[in-house]
């Protein structure tokens, strides 16, 4: 295991290396200039030349990128063109809703699609089945920007329900911050009316979230369970006499679980990615309206630095997926 942790940290260094080389690339190729957008339609060309020599944007490309690694070195990720405030601290700043967000949708993709991919699998091939594996494929395929408008107008146009943006109610003032997470926040303070606040506002942009993930699930564990439940094992167990619901949920669910852990991670990704789209719809104050915020400025520092920052994510959530296979498959211990 510790060779394994090890290759994942190199990996993490070359991964970085070839997002920044990238992104770099990208940033500096499209049409646009930052300081144009900055300055406005009235500004002059010596305004505009003035600031791109401020902000570094008239040295060579070579230049440029040296300093931006050297600063990423060093932990500072530039400085944002629109705010002129650090890349970074912005960035974390905004992380906490982002991570409730996606950490609320993963837990209803792994709790729904689970179950519901058990179920069709035990009830392989009767209505039940057909009707969840339709269920997935709707999930998978509707575009999550299209789903996330038409349940905002279902639950909050129509039906009033829940709440179509923020993260509290006007007038509820947010817990103090411990984890940055609104619903731990205000159980540790007790603050049950920005609990519930805070459950309300998050419920809709987290299942908009989910869905697609669940679809995702639901078809891994269906294939997988039935997989498992031809096992020679399996039949050994049901052979002694064992419950139905042992063999199912203590044996089979386990192994079936293996394959599961490793689009797990890839799942992460997804939900973080995605939740760019969501949280735009929502109003959601996150790291994804903060994106989408700097993509329309040209904002290159914050790009970059939020892809760099999802390339760490991305590579540490691999690795406790690695690690998680001692936990599920004996097998791999052993080996180890």
């Amino acid at each position: 295991m510790i060779r394994t942790i090890l290759l994942r940290l190199v990996m993490l260094v070359f991964v970085t290396f070839g997002v920044t080389v990238v992104t770099f690339t990208i940033s500096r190729v499209i049409p646009g200039d930052p300081a144009e957008l900055i300055e406005g339609p009235r500004a002059t060309p010596t305004m505009i030349a003035e600031l791109r020599a401020k902000l570094g944007l008239d040295a060579p490309l070579s230049q440029q990128y040296l300093d931006y690694v050297g600063g990423l070195l060093k932990g500072d990720f530039g400085v944002s063109i629109t705010s002129q405030r650090p890349v970074l601290p912005e960035l974390l700043g905004y992380l906490p809703a982002t991570a409730e967000l996606m950490f609320t949708a993963l837990l209803i993709s792994v709790v729904v699609g689970v179950s519901l991919g058990v179920l069709t699998a035990v009830k392989r091939d009767t209505w039940i089945d057909n009707v969840i594996r339709s269920f997935a494929v709707v999930g998978i395929s509707t575009p999550s920007f299209w789903l996330a408008l038409m349940l905002m107008l279902l639950f909050y146009g129509h039906l009033g329900w829940l709440p179509g943006s923020g993260r509290l109610h006007q007038g509820v003032l947010p817990p103090p911050s411990v984890t940055g997470f609104y619903l731990i926040d205000s159980i540790l303070a007790g603050d049950w009316l920005a609990f519930r606040s805070a459950f309300n506002h998050l419920l809709l942009p987290a299942i908009t979230l989910s869905l697609a993930s669940i679809g995702t699930v639901i078809r891994l564990i269906r294939s997988s369970m039935i997989e498992v439940m031809s096992e020679d094992y399996i039949r050994t167990a049901t052979a002694y006499g064992l419950s139905r619901p042992k063999i199912i949920f203590v044996y089979a669910l386990r192994n079936a679980l293996v394959p599961f852990v490793t689009v797990l991670g890839l799942e992460l990704a997804t939900l973080l990615f995605g939740s760019v789209v969501i949280e735009s719809v929502f109003a959601w104050p996150g790291v994804g309206t903060y994106v989408l915020a700097a993509i329309l400025n040209l904002d290159f520092p914050v790009i970059m630095g939020f892809t760099v920052l999802a390339s760490v994510i991305y590579v540490l959530a691999n690795l406790l997926v690695d690690l998680s296979y001692v936990l599920l498959d004996p097998r791999v211990r052993g080996a180890g």
